[in-house]
């Protein structure tokens, strides 16, 4: 049975489906750069399944392993009771099934609007090249490189999500200080497509401190 997460914090009131990112092959050699211009190096969710969330890996694991390995029957995916939900409060895409039964619970669930962020942009193409997305499914692509604002939404998809020095482009911050169900703008598709949040850090002082350090060099 796919687990259910119920979100806290900036997510709180939300439901999501996620997987294990401390498995997933492209998470973790993006998480292992440690490139300070890479929002993965800062990856909150690897910071939370190696330490003081360490009890939730197992129930991410069996996602990873249910909703990637096949394409599920109807009978098998659930039903969201929920206006808006979340896919991946954790986790990348692991391959084209793992959209597919993404797309199927979608589909499933049509009174539900579904976001999906992801930085999988082959697998979204591949996929989206011969099949309609589903009119309940937002797709936002996750920029990678910090400071750096994606204005034009890649094929395929309905926003972009960037993260910026929290002392840049203050006035684009449209995603910094407040929480999902109070703003609801990746949640909607006529809100705002270009969505701004500030670098979280997670203590990394080191790595910040380049971060900064290159920013001030570009400038």
């Amino acid at each position: 049975m796919i687990h259910i997460s119920k979100m806290t914090g900036k997510l709180d009131g939300f439901k999501a489906i996620s997987t294990n990112t401390t498995t997933n092959d492209y998470c973790i050699k993006q998480y292992e750069k440690k490139d300070p211009n890479n929002i993965c190096t800062f990856c909150y969710s690897q910071e939370m399944l190696r330490t003081y969330r360490k009890n939730m890996a197992n129930a991410l694991q069996r996602n990873s392993d249910i909703i990637a390995s096949k394409v599920l029957h109807s009978d098998g995916l659930p039903i969201i009771l929920d206006a808006f939900f979340r896919f991946n409060a954790h986790g990348e895409l692991i391959n084209e099934i793992n959209l597919i039964n993404y797309i199927n619970i979608a589909l499933k669930n049509p009174h539900c609007t579904f976001s999906l962020w992801s930085k999988k942009y082959d697998i979204i193409s591949k996929y989206f090249k011969d099949h309609d997305k589903p009119k309940n499914l937002i797709l936002i692509y996750s920029n990678p490189k910090i400071n750096h604002i994606l204005e034009t939404v890649p094929k395929y998809f309905d926003k972009t999500f960037n993260n910026v020095q929290e002392d840049l482009n203050k006035d684009r911050q449209n995603c910094t200080g407040q929480k999902c169900k109070d703003c609801l703008a990746c949640y909607k598709f006529d809100t705002v497509n270009v969505i701004v949040e500030k670098v979280k850090t997670y203590g990394k002082k080191k790595l910040n401190n380049q971060l900064t350090k290159g920013k001030n060099e570009n400038n």
